[in-house]
């Protein structure tokens, strides 16, 4: 069985033929060198899929699904809220966030954000990437840069990584069945009125992840990892 996996956005199941994409076509032939007969995988909400190419004419790859690998996933909602970064930092942390385990981001852009625009299609492509290397089955969707107040109309348990607390603990009696987000300020870190905005917010657990100032980068992959572990992710 090859290591290869794609993720495929249209219906998957057994049996099913069709086609890939050239961008994935060029991949599977020409950088992989995926002969007829030979099997990759493909995935997506529905689960993981054997596929087999049946053909490879005018540098498109026609496929048949031969079987299931893996039933779709059942994954605690772990959502990411962050302020955009400069270009190269923002991509890494978007595909190592994917590879923890987010399930959405949201861009937020906060009083003291510099970036204020993102390329989405770009982060989408990054996402899917992180996905298929990471042996994801499930990829995380992004939502529009949106503010802060728009964003806390959201139902969900909200960890809030303030430099400012005290607390370095996470009560896990107080989260509910909500997706849990964690929100990582800018820069220049949150102002006052942001702070108590979210302070305020039901269902807000603030915590001290490092006594150090971190690198946004820094902060949401050290975030993630500390909340993976909290919760058996």
């Amino acid at each position: 069985m090859s290591n290869i996996r794609l993720f495929f956005k249209e219906s998957l199941s057994l049996n099913l033929t069709d086609k890939l994409n050239k961008s994935q076509s060029h991949y599977i032939n020409k950088v992989m060198r995926i002969k007829e007969n030979e099997v990759f995988s493909l995935f997506n909400n529905t689960g993981e899929w054997e596929a087999k190419v049946l053909d490879i004419s005018k540098s498109i790859v026609e496929f048949n699904i031969t079987k299931q690998l893996r039933q779709k996933e059942k994954t605690k909602e772990l959502w990411l809220a962050f302020s955009p970064i400069k270009s190269n930092y923002f991509n890494f942390m978007i595909q190592k966030a994917t590879e923890l385990g987010v399930t959405k981001f949201f861009p937020i852009i906060f009083d003291r954000t510099v970036v204020r625009k993102i390329n989405k299609e770009r982060v989408e492509k990054i996402i899917t990437e992180a996905s298929e290397q990471s042996n994801r089955i499930s990829v995380p969707s992004i939502e529009d840069p949106q503010n802060l107040k728009s964003f806390l109309n959201n139902d969900m348990d909200l960890i809030f990584t303030d430099l400012n607390s005290k607390n370095k603990k996470l009560y896990l009696k107080k989260l509910t069945n909500n997706p849990t987000c964690i929100i990582i300020g800018p820069e220049g870190d949150f102002s006052e009125v942001e702070r108590e905005k979210i302070l305020t917010f039901k269902g807000v657990q603030p915590i001290k992840i490092n006594e150090n100032i971190l690198r946004s980068e820094t902060a949401v992959i050290s975030a993630i990892s500390i909340i993976n572990y909290c919760l058996d992710l």
